[in-house]
């Protein structure tokens, strides 16, 4: 008896090669290759228009917090859809799940935050966040504060603003990027800039890097410093115990905002609720998105902190906003995944349970002989692929050992990102100890597979 697809994979590779333009991807070369097409996810797994099951170690695009197919998001849309599915909060005017949305984030946020503006995507945050330091400082009478301080290799977003503010070379080189007023400084990678300093002095001068640039550029032009608690895009760049004490103890000094990037850090995955709070630090903005709804429908926002609410009350008309601002279908699932986030203790496990036991084995991945160093904090890690380990020498080639290693991953069924020669993940929040296992063993084979294609090339050792 033949059984029929419902998604021909050969259809659906032609039709999205001929309509479907692909963020951060080269069309002709995609094309070629053909995409692959998924059709369904149930928690950690996603299965493909093959029926191969594939295990997503990055959940999604960092997001899926609560793990895919999760009934209780698509009960709350519906619910939702049925009252209202749409109205702006332009005009006077609010909704429900806007305002409990609004609500549940202040109990779960650090104390200072007791407000938040709501976006569609962390790009849109970002783009929110320069509009609203620079108010800030302006109603304060001190227009000349206009300047960003952030860091090299960082994401914050794709947009005009976000991609600015980010320091990744490749979004610069196109578009006019980055605009005026960004300024960036070093990011805290030891791996890769260290040299002959020990991680913890690396620590120190990388942060330190922060107070030289404020004094270079000085204290009344600079309105903020942006970054990411751990860098993930760059890599899942963790940085070294002393950067973000010394971080703190330079903002501390100087009368500049701080901007927590909480896009892939919020919401449980390090361990804590918010990345700021992993690492002790006291932000005065929080960028939010992904997680914030585990990726089920598009939302973002911006926790703000009462010092700086207090002066944007007033300011007059703050003139920003989206028409999706608060988009009611929207909260309606973000209240339904914080809820589980919150009732299935998932931060708590990630702290006490699955962060722990899948770190220890992910560590160990630094005995192959291709892996230069195995580094994981809460659920993101990363490893670094090296042809010597004593020297921490790069292979040649930009990134295409990396790449070598995703196709193969891929071939193996387990979702890992490249970005240079790293691999990194960044599973679901509800993955479980087999899955863990399952995810190194897939994870150690490909390692082993890419080993030997690399020995057969001649580009160990």
């Amino acid at each position: 008896m033949t059984v029929s697809n419902k998604y021909p994979t050969a259809h659906y590779r032609a039709l999205d090669a001929a309509h479907h333009l692909h963020p951060f991807s080269d069309t002709r070369a995609l094309n070629a290759e053909g995409t692959r097409v998924i059709v369904k996810g149930e928690g950690v797994w996603l299965t493909d228009s093959e029926g191969n099951r594939i295990l997503d170690g990055m959940a999604g695009l960092w997001c899926v917090n609560i793990g895919h197919g999760r009934p209780e998001i698509a009960e709350a849309v519906n619910r939702q859809m049925a009252e209202i599915s749409y109205y702006n909060t332009f005009f006077k005017t609010t909704h429900p799940p806007a305002v409990d949305l609004a609500a549940l984030l202040q109990s779960v946020a650090p104390a200072q935050f007791n407000r938040v503006f709501f976006t569609g995507s962390g790009s849109e945050s970002n783009d929110t966040v320069v509009r609203m330091v620079r108010t800030y400082w302006a109603t304060l009478g001190k227009p000349d504060k206009q300047i960003i301080i952030a860091r090299r290799n960082a994401y914050h977003g794709s947009t005009m603003a976000g991609a600015s503010l980010g320091g990744m070379k490749p979004m610069h080189a196109q578009g006019g990027l980055p605009i005026p007023g960004i300024h960036h400084i070093a990011q805290p990678y030891w791996f890769d800039e260290g040299g002959e300093m020990s991680p913890d002095d690396f620590g120190v001068w990388a942060a330190e890097e922060l107070g030289r640039a404020i004094d270079a550029l000085g204290e009344d032009k600079v309105a903020a410093f942006i970054a990411e608690p751990i860098q993930g895009a760059g890599g899942v760049i963790i940085p070294p115990r002393t950067y973000w004490p010394t971080v703190a103890r330079i903002l501390k000094e100087r009368d500049i905002l701080f901007v927590s990037d909480e896009v892939i850090c919020g919401f449980g995955r390090l361990g804590r609720w918010f990345g700021s709070e992993h690492f002790g630090t006291e932000p005065d903005l929080m960028p939010i998105a992904k997680g914030l709804s585990s990726g089920y429908l598009p939302i973002g926002g911006v926790m703000v902190s009462d010092k700086v609410a207090h002066v944007l009350e007033e300011t007059g008309d703050f003139n920003h906003g989206f028409t999706y601002s608060g988009h009611p279908v929207a909260c309606a699932a973000a209240i339904a995944n914080l809820t589980i986030i919150r009732d299935e203790k998932l931060v708590e496990r990630v702290a006490d349970d699955i962060g722990p036991y899948l770190q220890a084995k992910w560590r160990a991945l630094a005995d192959h002989p291709l892996v230069g160093e195995a580094r994981m904090e809460g659920l993101m890690g990363a490893l670094e692929l090296v042809p010597d380990k004593r020297s921490r020498r790069r292979f040649e080639g930009d990134g295409k050992v990396g790449l070598l290693c995703r196709d193969i991953s891929f071939r193996n069924n387990l979702v890992m990102r490249a970005t240079r020669d790293s691999m990194i993940i960044s599973p679901p929040l509800v993955l479980s100890h087999d899955e863990a296992d399952e995810l190194i063993r897939l994870a150690t084979l490909t390692l082993d597979q890419t080993h030997a294609e690399l020995k057969r090339q001649g580009l160990m050792g």
